[in-house]
């Protein structure tokens, strides 16, 4: 396959990745502005800077409110991240890979570019956010359906998965960061359930109340999210989760090319972080140490992948 389709076929799976990892961001932002509006300002920040947006926000924005945020999070032609910024670029680079694509998932993609464009061309009002970011979520679902239901299991797939995998771990991290404050041990959280809304933005945001209320019934406590988020393997978006099919992929790309590029053991290096590790030790190294180290391993592992299998080319 060529460098450049590969690399198209690996941004547009993350691009959409991206688009609903935002979307979710913003709902969970969204929620804690309606019922809790003093802590609406501080929740807008940090959904900010876990899409890597606040400093771009600011630069257009002197104040941080819902209707700015959501805007600039969502249609904003000056963020690169947006919503329809990722659209459209995951559109652009499905066109480039168009021959890699299978017919239903090509449609998908552009079906999902095409609504999005008509209803993110003017502001979306409050009443109608709920809707556009299910929209959103749908729309990126249809794709990953029917990429599983019809693409033949080759490079072209392995490819997409790394694409999806890899934003997706950068997401939860990002969120786990920016969150950390909340989930370190202390005095006061060490036994006890967390007495603070924010809990609400990290489960919802991955989409993980439910799953984890069903392994951690009872009061919520900070060692149980951050061990479920950061090391158990049966969820969709844990670290662990994502790691480990980041090397899977990497493994059958490997097989059908016959080479054992660098990426390969960066990738299995990225694997053992989260998996020769327990919660209690990652406490003690730091949250956000840990954290951090993950996230830049991951864009190194990312960086090395383009250049690998020369996306660029």
């Amino acid at each position: 396959m060529l460098g450049k389709t590969a690399g198209s076929l690996f941004w547009m799976l993350r691009y959409l990745e991206r688009a609903e990892n935002i979307s979710r961001l913003i709902d969970a932002g969204f929620r804690i502005a309606l019922t809790r509006s003093e802590d609406a300002a501080d929740e807008w920040e940090s959904v900010l800077k876990a899409t890597a947006a606040a400093q771009s926000y600011t630069q257009c924005h002197d104040v941080i409110d819902t209707k700015n945020v959501v805007d600039f999070l969502l249609r904003s032609p000056k963020n690169a991240s947006s919503v329809y910024s990722c659209f459209k670029a995951a559109r652009e680079n499905g066109r480039n890979a168009r021959t890699a694509l299978t017919r239903e998932m090509w449609e998908a993609v552009n079906e999902g570019w095409m609504r999005l464009d008509v209803d993110l061309k003017n502001p979306v009002s409050t009443k109608d956010l709920p809707a556009v970011l299910s929209l959103v979520r749908q729309q990126c679902s249809l794709v990953r359906g029917a990429m599983q239901g019809t693409m033949l299991r080759n490079d072209c797939y392995d490819f997409a998965q790394l694409g999806i995998f890899i934003e997706r771990a950068d997401c939860t991290a990002r969120l786990l960061d920016v969150k950390y404050y909340i989930l370190l041990p202390s005095v006061n959280l060490v036994g006890s359930s967390i007495d603070n809304a924010q809990w609400e933005t990290i489960l919802r945001s991955v989409s993980a109340e439910r799953a984890f209320h069903w392994l951690y019934p009872g009061n919520i406590k900070a060692p149980d999210i951050a061990e479920f988020l950061i090391l158990d393997r049966r969820m969709p978006r844990s670290l662990a989760f994502c790691a480990r099919e980041v090397t899977h992929s990497l493994d059958y790309i490997r097989g059908a090319y016959k080479t054992s590029p660098p990426s390969y053991e960066m990738a299995y290096d990225l694997r053992a972080l989260v998996e020769q590790i327990n919660i209690n030790q990652i406490f003690n190294i730091g949250l956000h140490e840990f954290v951090t180290n993950f996230l830049s391993a991951t864009a190194a592992l990312a960086g090395q992948i383009a250049t690998d299998y020369r996306f660029t080319v």
